[in-house]
């Protein structure tokens, strides 16, 4: 008698994850569509020779739309939009294999893999000249304003100039790279009045001004192991007549006189000459002619 035997399979072997626990490390400028971890590293195996469906899923808050897997059937994990290194710096995903689909009645075997993600800043940004304000609350754009200052003409300044709203500052706003910033003078530096300080950004004269002629200097920021990212502020140089007297007013004290039921803007009267108005007046003795 011959007796032929089917061995039937039964699903009762669960996925495997030949390395269930993955760290990697993403540059923060890396391009979208760019492989992560490799189908080869995150591919299951089954002792029961079935079809591994995938699905991916994150752990962290407003970090899942970043990253994703090629297909269903295949587990390659890319960037899929642009990342930002102020906005997080950190998640973990979920890679789930089934040897069902997600919608199938029968009984599935699941496995799961950890992928951690670890975002590497780059240096994407220029020097940001300080103080500077926020654009609407978005850490990657901060506005400065131009810096102002002021010297005596035909006198010349032997200290750094002081300007406002404060010294020539820079940073590199990549903080965790924080890259040495080089200051020079790009423009408006007629005759080579002033100069700058390469590594404090210091303002001083080399020379005295003899013309009233303002300067409209301009102050280039760069990053010293990447001279393509830099900045130019610009810096408003007065030039005025030294002020050697405080002004002073002519009198101590004035009297006026005003009228009960006048409107707005009525002119106040000299007390004792009701039709002289009352003018009160500073006197400088630096401008004897004014």
């Amino acid at each position: 008698l011959e007796i032929l035997v089917t061995i039937l399979n039964e699903n009762d072997n669960s996925p495997m994850f030949a390395q269930p626990n993955i760290t990697r490390d993403v540059a923060e400028d890396t391009k979208v569509g760019t492989a992560v971890v490799t189908r080869e590293e995150v591919t299951a195996t089954d002792a029961d020779l079935d079809t591994i469906y995938y699905e991916l899923s994150t752990t962290v808050q407003d970090t899942d739309s970043y990253f994703a897997i090629r297909g269903v059937n295949n587990p390659e994990i890319y960037l899929q939009k642009a990342l930002d290194y102020d906005k997080f710096n950190s998640t973990t995903l979920l890679l789930y294999a089934r040897d069902r689909p997600v919608t199938s009645p029968e009984p599935t075997n699941m496995a799961t893999a950890t992928i951690t993600i670890i975002i590497k800043q780059s240096d994407t940004r220029a020097p940001w000249f300080l103080p500077c304000t926020q654009l609407h609350n978005d850490t990657s754009v901060c506005i400065s304003s131009p810096y102002s200052g002021r010297v005596n003409i035909s006198e010349m300044s032997m200290d750094p100039l002081l300007l406002e709203p404060g010294p020539i500052y820079a940073v590199d706003p990549d903080y965790t790279i924080s890259d040495r910033i080089m200051y020079s003078i790009v423009g408006g530096n007629t005759d080579k009045v002033f100069s700058v300080d390469a590594d404090t950004g210091n303002l001083t004269m080399n020379k005295i001004v003899t013309t009233p002629d303002s300067f409209l200097l301009q102050v280039m920021a760069t990053q010293v192991s990447n001279i393509r990212k830099y900045s130019v502020a610009t810096v408003e140089i007065k030039v005025i007549n030294k002020s050697n007297f405080p002004p002073y007013f002519e009198k101590g004290v004035y009297n006026g006189t005003v009228f009960v039921g006048l409107p707005q803007r009525s002119f106040v009267y000299q007390a004792g000459d009701p039709s002289t108005p009352l003018v009160i007046t500073a006197i400088d003795q630096d401008f004897p002619d004014v």
